[in-house]
């Protein structure tokens, strides 16, 4: 270590100090201001090798050499390069300490103090008799970076690209608009000077993690800012993208059903489906923190590692690179749950089957555009069979909601479709978890996979009187339009205005929750969006051209087109429908319907068609 009262006359720095910027710093105070600075030939060959493959930390170095090389033209120092490059096997041997021993190696032939901001350099330069001047990071007083003057309450994303004017996604999930921040474009210099910031600050921030660095390109965690920095040759212009999330969104607010929660609990396989910027991960954070506080161990498996989990929760990413590795780690953690972030290649499916047949609770993060395509990716990737031990529940978010629970079970059945007893074969069944209602088939059928959808629903008669009483009950808190739609027998998706939504679900779900227990259905509030109010026509009942062909009894009503209508004889309701495009209402003539309609033709009651 350096001695206490000696003069330093000459220093040498090695690579790490030079990245950090403190010779420079240190000149500038005062401390090396007069000093003769070495800088070894290797820590060049080092900085220039990194700067070549296009990694950041390469550049700073260059920076500081340029700054280093200005002090000495103004008489601030004497700045020297002195010994030797490394060679083409040394560099090869770089990460077993090669290089940094030629480091060490000028700095003891020049008799210069040592300066590191690496801790192993220093304590080997030490035990070699070197004096060291160790820097330690400061992990205090940081001030706001740059790129956090382009971020909002409600910014999600950041998107600067060189020769282009900044841009932001702005808003909540569920509307979120792409703005433009500026007129003027990004500049060369603007973005260089914002990601070397951002590569400072990673390497002196203990809360900060560099997670990938590639030729061109860069992956940084700083806070709950994932920032990517992609550079020629990788990209075409230096492009700086930072993504945060918006909202960290309570579990409650998602209004899971009971049976959801306790499938939940039961340290099931499930996957958490959904496309890109829909609210998958602040779901699955969601869920992370309410198995944490029901008292589980609870691990995540993420690269880059973004998920808004508290401390209790360890987050993990590749162990040496590979995910394979950190799963065998997991596996002697003995987690009760482990949420595996961005499951996508299939060595990542391959990894979440093993943990998940070895037991443990598993939780994966999907891209996918339907429930559906979600199971479809373990199709090829793990065996058939064992499909519904390793995945048994699918959540599908859209917008920030739970649109859709499937669940997967394993039976021998006959395929439908399939007539004959000795076509049965073994066959994964997907069906709806709110209705119970199968949606697909997945079987084989010869050399494929067959993923065959079953069971199209047809509108029970029963629902329309449930809509009606739905609707009734939601108008009493609501002051603008209701829309009702039923889905299953337990399920409907109600519509109001966007101010009527706090007085509909009340504070803290109180409103509405009284409303379900009362009706017994699960009621999905939403706001309308632009698009789904129908208009209605003004007038409230239209008499339809009725015609006669062989086949069918049609009503003819071109003013409601596509709308949904109900049919009346006088006073009598005899059924509802959907006006066709071309206007029409086509009644098959041998129905009971059709009997219905010419009967009271016959008896001189007036057939009207009113739109709901």
């Amino acid at each position: 270590m350096k001695r206490e009262g000696q003069s330093i006359t000459r220093i040498a720095s090695d690579t790490s100090a030079i990245i950090d910027g403190a010779i420079s710093s240190r000149i500038k105070s005062g401390e090396y201001a007069g000093t003769q600075v070495i800088v070894p030939e290797a820590v060049v060959a080092e900085i220039e090798a990194q700067a070549n493959r296009g990694i950041e930390i390469g550049f700073k170095g260059l920076e500081e050499l340029q700054e280093l090389r200005k002090l000495a033209a103004q008489g601030t120092i004497d700045l020297v390069f002195a010994g030797r490059r490394p060679n083409l096997d040394e560099v090869k041997l770089a990460g077993g300490g090669e290089v940094d021993a030629l480091i060490r190696e000028t700095a003891q032939e020049n008799n210069a103090l040592f300066v590191t901001a690496d801790r192993v350099q220093s304590q080997i330069a030490m035990a070699k008799g070197l004096d060291v001047d160790f820097i330690v990071p400061r992990f205090i007083g940081y001030g706001p970076l740059r790129i956090e003057q382009f971020f909002t309450e409600d910014t999600m994303s950041v998107h600067l690209k060189n020769g282009v004017p900044p841009m932001a996604k702005r808003g909540s999930v569920s509307a979120v608009e792409f703005v433009c921040l500026r007129k003027e474009p990004c500049t060369y210099g603007e973005l260089k000077l914002i990601s070397r910031e951002l590569i400072e600050r990673v390497r002196s921030d203990p809360a900060s993690f560099m997670e990938l660095n590639f030729n061109g390109a860069s992956v940084l965690q700083i806070g709950n800012m994932r920032i990517a920095i992609a550079n020629q040759p990788f990209s075409d212009e230096i492009e700086i993208t930072a993504v945060r999330p918006v909202a960290k969104v309570s579990f409650d607010k998602y209004r899971l059903s009971t049976v959801l929660k306790e499938r939940i609990k039961e340290q099931r396989g499930i996957l958490i489906a959904g496309p890109p910027g829909a609210g998958k991960s602040t779901f699955a954070a969601g869920i992370a923190v309410y198995l944490h506080e029901l008292g589980y161990v609870v691990k995540t498996m993420e690269a880059p590692r973004d998920l808004q989990v508290p401390k209790e929760i360890t987050q993990y990413a590749p162990l040496d690179g590979s995910m394979e590795k950190t799963a065998d780690i997991l596996l002697l953690v003995r987690p009760d749950y482990t949420i595996y972030d961005e499951v996508r290649k299939s060595s990542d499916f391959h990894i979440f089957a093993d943990m998940r047949l070895a037991g443990v609770g598993m939780i994966g993060v999907v891209h996918a555009n339907r429930a559906v395509d979600a199971i479809q990716r373990l199709i090829g990737r793990v065996e058939l069979g064992v499909i519904p031990q390793v995945v048994d529940t699918v959540i599908f978010i859209n917008k920030g909601e739970i649109s859709k629970v499937q669940v997967l079970e394993f039976t021998v059945k006959v395929p439908s479709g399939m007539t004959e007893a000795d076509l049965a074969r073994p066959v994964i069944i997907v069906t709806d978890l709110e209705s119970g209602r199968t949606e697909y088939e997945i079987y084989t059928y010869g050399d494929q996979v067959v993923v065959m959808p079953v069971g199209l629903e047809v509108k029970k008669p029963s629902w329309k009187l449930a809509e009606g009483e739905v609707k009734e009950v939601i108008e009493r808190y609501a002051t603008g339009p209701v829309q009702v739609e039923m889905v299953s027998d337990h399920k409907a998706f109600v519509q109001v205005l966007e101010n009527d939504l706090p007085r509909v679900i009340g504070k803290g779900g109180n409103v509405i929750n009284n409303i379900e227990s009362i009706l017994g259905i699960h009621i999905d509030v939403r706001k309308f969006e632009s698009g789904d109010m129908k208009e209605k026509p003004s007038q409230k009942e239209f008499r339809p051209i009725i015609e006669k062909t062989k086949k069918h009894v049609i009503l003819n009503i071109p003013e409601l087109v596509t709308h949904d209508v109900e049919v009346y004889a006088g006073n009598e309701f005899l059924f509802s429908a959907t006006v066709g495009r071309h206007g029409d209402i086509k009644v098959r003539k041998d129905s009971t319907v059709a009997a219905d309609i010419l009967s009271a033709i016959e008896e001189g009651e007036l057939v009207t068609v009113r739109p709901l």
